[in-house]
């Protein structure tokens, strides 16, 4: 009995452990889209007027896989949501004969 109890009690503080010591940023899985052409070259590229305010960041207009087929989202100012955030922008990489799409994301340092 003393051996059982002695087992929960070491998971358990091995638990507590792993959860306090680990950074408050949220672990990030990279999952590529297996797309078959690369996408087209730009439409347009850096920031189109103004910030409307302060904090506001521009992200640059890029290609979307959706519905199996590329897609321009155009580029926008945009606030962060949240203090230290920064935009990662999407990556188009060869993958032998396909590309591989990695969307773009918000990234807390």
């Amino acid at each position: 009995m003393k051996h059982k109890q002695m087992l929960i009690a070491v998971v358990l503080l091995a638990f507590a452990v792993m959860f306090v010591a680990t950074p408050t940023a949220p672990a990030r899985v990279a999952v590529g889209i297996a797309v078959g052409t690369p996408p087209p070259a730009p439409l347009a590229v850096g920031p189109v007027g103004v910030a409307p305010g302060p904090g506001y960041i521009w992200i640059d207009g890029y290609w979307d896989w959706v519905n199996g087929g590329w897609v321009w989202v155009p580029g926008r100012w945009v606030l962060p949501p949240a203090h230290r955030a920064v935009w990662i922008g999407p990556v188009y990489r060869r993958d032998h004969d396909r590309y591989r799409y990695f969307r773009g994301h918000w990234d807390r340092r």
